[in-house]
């Protein structure tokens, strides 16, 4: 086939566009790609990180000296009142304890004044056992003060919840038991000067970890029941 000088040139830059056009059309398809993969992966990844924490975290009972700055503390008591509670009630007080000097009376007879008296700081989960709101059946009348007979599973959900946030700061932290054993609980109540209807629950020594703790593999498909027992 004979071509003029013309439609050579023609014929090139004809090709030249095509080319130019396909490229520019694989790198849209790969820029949508890519969008589209890391909008997907995005919850993927902050799914990860969250189930990372809740399996690294782990009971820690022993801290360096350094210590935990006022902002971590927040992050971390915030991220504990996020718990649910039933009724929206939210019976947590929380009490944090940095002075050292008061922890012999605070925490008279208790055997883990070691690992109080070693961490940054101490938290002491408190719940006030009654619940103050107007009667369901008459939403708008007065307020009553009744009973809270729920109020342990909230104190759990918070208490639980701290310690996941001390484990995403790299710290480490132990649930020690508090409630229901008076022999804790009565030195607490007496010097911190609690109410009648507020009863220490937990108490959590925090810190950054000494050591090199390692959580527990508790996964046990014996546990699991899936319709039926």
């Amino acid at each position: 086939m004979n071509f003029s000088h013309q439609n050579i040139i023609i014929y090139f830059i004809m090709k030249t566009k095509i080319f130019f056009g396909l490229v520019m059309a694989a790198v849209a398809t790969v820029m949508t790609s890519c969008n589209c993969e890391e909008k997907n992966q995005q919850p993927v990844n902050n799914a990860d990180a969250t189930i990372n924490t809740i399996m690294q975290r782990k009971s820690v009972r022993s801290y360096t000296n350094d210590t935990i700055a006022a902002d971590i503390m927040e992050k971390m008591l915030r991220a504990a009142v996020a718990a649910p509670s039933g009724m929206d009630v939210r019976p947590w007080h929380i009490v944090v304890m940095t002075d050292k000097s008061q922890y012999d009376t605070l925490f008279a007879g208790n055997f883990n004044m070691e690992k109080f008296k070693q961490s940054a700081a101490v938290v002491i989960f408190c719940a006030d056992t009654t619940v103050t709101r107007a009667p369901r059946e008459n939403p708008n009348g007065p307020a009553e003060t009744k009973p809270n007979s729920i109020w342990r599973d909230d104190m759990g959900a918070c208490t639980e919840n701290f310690l996941l946030a001390a484990e995403a700061f790299g710290l480490g932290a132990v649930w020690t038991a508090c409630y229901p054993f008076h022999d804790r609980m009565d030195p607490v109540a007496k010097y911190l000067n609690l109410p009648g209807n507020i009863v220490p629950y937990s108490i959590v020594p925090v810190g950054y970890p000494a050591g090199n703790e390692q959580p527990k593999d508790k996964w046990d498909t014996t546990r699991i029941h899936y319709n039926r027992w």
